[in-house]
């Protein structure tokens, strides 16, 4: 891999998501590459989208002609064409040693189409979709990295990345309603008599927590499926993962526990806790290891159609 790139993977991946770059150090060297590669282009498209850095700044909505651009520029990548711009280098060497299909980056892209578009959920099943979109999908491709190619595990990891995406939408909810976005299904905001623009409001939190703490069980599921799933992967690839599920998990935890007057703050779980983090992840796979298989069921988890 070319010093350049790897350095900018690296920039990317640690100004990007400190609660993923803790877990990636866990991943052997080859899969922290990829990994790392992948998420330098999901950081790409997300703040193609949003335009932002790392992330950080205040939303603004892209533009149809550069999501046309960003959908252009990934194909071209699986096609071992890429262009100049690093994140597409690194897809392009991600797809040069890993089934990632064009069927599985259409179905990302979709997603931020959906945000410049404006769309908001009307329904539940309207949020796991698009959660599926913007982070299932990405489940799956860190998956096939990792060596699973089976269709039950990878149904697993796409519920790692819903449970993760629930969990943002949750973090972000006064952040998204101050730049006209909401993730939150309409018909629950019908229910507790509160329009978009309300969720920005202060006067208007009581309300609204409950909705946020909603999401967040919903959530929970999610996560149980997604610790089934790890026993399927390498050791270090289930000890990072349950690294991140854990960490993920607490930042929900810690968003209940502030509660309402405090939801225009970005939670984010502690240098400490991420270290117990990696310490119980460790348990968990050890522990998996030794217990029989869980065959637990899916039976009520949303599902997409195809999981490409």
């Amino acid at each position: 891999m070319d010093m350049m790139l790897e350095q900018h993977a690296q920039a990317t991946i640690a100004r990007g998501s400190k609660s993923f770059a803790a877990a990636a150090r866990l991943f052997d060297p080859e899969t922290r590459r990829d990994v790392m590669l992948l998420y330098t282009w999901c950081r790409h498209c997300d703040d193609v989208t949003d335009g932002q850095e790392f992330g950080r700044g205040r939303l603004q909505t892209a533009s149809l002609e550069s999501l046309d651009r960003l959908r252009a520029d990934s194909m071209a990548a699986l096609s071992s064409a890429p262009s100049g711009a690093l994140p597409y280098q690194a897809l392009a060497e991600v797809a040069a040693r890993h089934p990632i299909s064009p069927a599985l980056v259409e179905a990302h892209i979709r997603g931020f189409e959906l945000d410049v578009a404006g769309w908001q959920p009307e329904t539940l099943d309207d949020t796991l979709r698009y959660s599926y979109h913007v982070a299932g999908s990405v489940g799956i491709m860190m998956a096939l990295i990792m060596g699973v190619r089976d269709t039950a595990t990878l149904q697993r990891a796409c519920d790692l990345g819903l449970a993760f995406q629930l969990t943002n939408i949750a973090r972000d909810v006064v952040e998204d309603a101050l730049a006209g976005r909401c993730y939150l299904p309409a018909d629950w905001l019908r229910a507790a008599d509160l329009q978009v623009s309300d969720l920005a409001e202060e006067t208007c939190r009581a309300k609204a927590f409950p909705l946020v703490c909603r999401l967040i069980e919903t959530a929970e599921p999610y996560y149980a499926s997604a610790r089934i799933g790890e026993r399927a992967l390498p050791v270090r690839a289930a000890w990072a993962i349950a690294t991140a599920r854990g960490v993920y998990r607490d930042i929900g935890s810690q968003i209940r526990r502030r509660g309402h007057q405090r939801m225009d703050e970005r939670s984010y779980t502690s240098k400490a806790r991420k270290a117990w983090r990696v310490a119980t992840g460790g348990l968990q796979v050890l522990g998996g290891r030794l217990r029989r298989a869980d065959g637990r069921s899916r039976q009520g988890l949303w599902t997409p159609d195809s999981l490409a």
